[in-house]
């Protein structure tokens, strides 16, 4: 399922250049030339990308102890319903549960730190450009975190929202070089279709956490049986004490 992560980026991607494409317009150092300007917009990404993994590791650490209580299926379910539920509600209610919550004082400083970084054109300070623009609010990445919640392992849930990252890269890669904009026409089509992936990859999580025992797509998971009878007879050994051997065998 990993692979989902790779191709639900690359198709928000557009949804990416609508919310942070001023962003990538934006970026200091932009009188420079040549392999430094590139370097640069490159490493901003992949600040963006390595924010992506670190809080899919921190979602996998919940999906693991999740799966430690015995709920591997319905996480996978949960998952699904999640990432419908997030689809179904608009962005605007959501950041208004986070002012509620208190966010909006963590968002306010969040934005400070960016604008500090942005005003200095070292490598490194575009990289961290990116690392905190990866934790500005925004609905394609609850997505898929609520994807990763369901990969196998704190390393899976990693990788997965780090192959999300990727599939962002070409398009924002291509925004922050060029300085072009998608059309507007072509950029709000292309948004549509974000929802409707969204919700094909939910469904594919419910399936899959269903068991219905297609292969790849929702194989079924064996049940060890519960309760075993035991049967013994004694052998006679070499010596004059004698040997229980007993074999277990599933109850009926």
């Amino acid at each position: 399922m990993l692979w989902t992560g790779f191709l639900f980026g690359l198709l928000g991607s557009f949804h990416c250049v609508g919310m942070c494409g001023a962003i990538a317009l934006a970026l200091p150092g932009a009188g420079q030339q040549g392999s430094r300007y590139v370097l640069g917009r490159v490493l901003y990404n992949l600040g963006r990308v390595s924010t992506y993994a670190t809080l899919g590791a921190l979602a996998g650490l919940l999906g693991q102890s999740l799966r430690v209580a015995g709920v591997q299926q319905g996480l996978s379910i949960a998952s699904g319903l999640l990432i419908l539920l997030l689809v179904a509600v608009p962005e605007r209610y959501t950041g208004r549960v986070a002012a509620v919550l208190g966010f909006d004082r963590v968002l306010a400083r969040l934005k400070q730190a960016l604008a500090y970084f942005f005003r200095r054109p070292a490598l490194g300070a575009l990289y961290m450009s990116g690392v905190l623009n990866g934790l500005l609010p925004c609905g394609l990445v609850y997505l898929a975190l609520a994807g990763a919640l369901s990969a196998p392992g704190v390393g899976g849930a990693a990788a997965y929202m780090a192959l999300f990252g990727l599939g962002t890269l070409p398009l924002m890669l291509a925004l922050s070089l060029t300085g072009r904009l998608v059309p507007l026409q072509w950029r709000a089509r292309l948004r549509q279709a974000v929802p409707v992936v969204a919700t094909a990859m939910a469904v594919l999580f419910i399936v899959r956490g269903l068991g219905l025992g297609i292969p790849y797509l929702s194989p079924q998971v064996a049940k060890a049986a519960n309760r075993h009878s035991v049967s013994c007879h004694q052998t006679a050994g070499h010596r004059p004490a004698t040997i229980s051997v007993c074999h277990a065998t599933p109850a009926k």
